[in-house]
């Protein structure tokens, strides 16, 4: 028994000098001052002269859209061109049967011919009545009666070259031409068909012919930013003389295309805001000679929504977000993290963002490590640009409207 309290007491002696020199160990290894500040990236917002940019939803539209119909009624005799051919002003399209206009002017070329006959002896007539009135061999009456004459004659001559002049016309029209240039749709009348023409409704439509160079493209934008353009064009060398924004340099891009690569100019904006909608029409031209725009396609125009100004300019990955408000974490001179909240502009073309207030120039904005970063607490910063380096004044956009 008194073997096994001493074996007992040995063991409870080793666990304690085994723990005291574990304790030991582990107190010599343990660090003084705690875990250094974690590393974060800073970089100081970048200056650039931006503008602000408008997106708009809009449609191409042709200059001139014309539909091809007949002024003379007739068979149609030939078609002249290929569907969706591209036609100049003057191409000759469709001809209808020469022969009855013919005809017809023959006819009045032959009545013409006589009542010229008829002018000169009457007239004629008339200069020897007026000799033989002063001699008493004829009355006045019969004078008056032989001016008479003359006179008719005359109106005879002026009547049957008008209905020359018509007849030609009519002639001239049996051959229909292109009166502008631009694609030719499909023919609606085929060769032999009766075409009914003329001036008044009913008449027989042949062909539509639309213009794509130049092309434009109508877009509608809300009041307040018509406001807003209206007092930004005043006086920034604009021609207002010759409509609201005229001159006004836009671009386009189309459904399946990444950038506005297109560029054109305002040159209309409607006299009217639209009382159903609060909108009011505008429209661009641009050249189009590959005729790549087609009249009814859809695009996305950029208008210009501000002058230039200096702007300041983040990574977006840089801007936290709490709440409703946006915030960049900073870090002041003695490398604690410092919050401040800002005001977003727009994103610019190479992917940076406007910040239009809480943010100064000489800001660190940490601008990766934001996950090891908390408010008051110290870093240990490394500098590192925050975009590109600056070039051409920067294009940023709001959403498409």
């Amino acid at each position: 028994m008194a073997k096994l309290v001493s074996l007992n007491a040995a063991l409870r002696a080793l666990t304690a000098v085994t723990a005291a020199a574990l304790l030991a160990s582990c107190g010599g290894s343990q660090p003084q001052g705690g875990p250094p500040p974690p590393a974060v990236t800073v970089a100081q917002p970048v200056k650039r002269t931006v503008i602000d940019y408008d997106e708009y939803v809009g449609r191409f539209v042709a200059i001139d859209s014309v539909e091809v119909r007949a002024r003379v009624s007739g068979y149609l005799e030939g078609v002249h061109f290929t569907d969706g051919q591209l036609v100049k002003q003057g191409d000759l399209l469709f001809t209808i049967d020469k022969r009855p206009f013919q005809n017809t002017l023959d006819q009045a070329r032959a009545n013409l011919a006589s009542a010229k006959s008829n002018l000169a002896f009457t007239e004629a007539d008339y200069a020897r009545g007026q000799q033989l009135v002063r001699d008493k061999t004829i009355t006045d009456q019969t004078f008056e009666q032989r001016a008479q004459a003359a006179r008719n004659s005359q109106a005879s001559v002026a009547n049957n070259e008008a209905a020359v002049r018509q007849a030609e016309l009519d002639l001239e029209f049996t051959e229909l031409r292109a009166p502008v240039n631009g694609h030719i749709g499909d023919r609606r009348v085929s060769p032999g068909n009766l075409v009914t023409g003329g001036t008044s409704g009913g008449t027989t439509l042949l062909a539509t012919i639309v213009s794509d160079d130049p092309i434009r493209f109508e877009f509608t934008f809300d009041e307040a930013s018509f406001l807003r353009y209206d007092r930004l064009y005043k006086g920034d060398g604009v021609d207002a003389a010759k409509g609201r924004g005229n001159g006004v340099p836009i671009a386009v891009k189309l459904i399946d295309e990444n950038d506005f690569e297109h560029s054109g100019r305002l040159d209309f904006v409607d006299n009217v805001i639209d009382r159903s909608t609060g909108t009011i029409r505008g429209r661009g031209v641009l050249d189009n000679p590959s005729g790549l725009f087609t009249p009814g396609m859809f695009g996305r125009v950029r208008v210009p929504g501000s002058p230039p100004y200096e702007g300041l300019l983040l990574p977006d990955a840089a801007i936290g977000t709490e709440q409703a408000r946006k915030f960049v974490l900073t870090v002041n001179a003695d490398n604690t993290v410092v919050p401040k909240y800002v005001t977003l502009g727009q994103t610019t073309s190479d992917g940076l963002r406007v910040i239009k207030d809480g943010l100064a120039p000489a800001d660190r904005v940490i601008v990766n490590g934001l996950m090891r970063a908390r408010p008051g607490q110290k870093v240990t910063p490394q500098e590192q640009g925050a975009a590109p380096p600056q070039g051409a004044p920067g294009q940023a956009t709001t959403a498409a409207k």
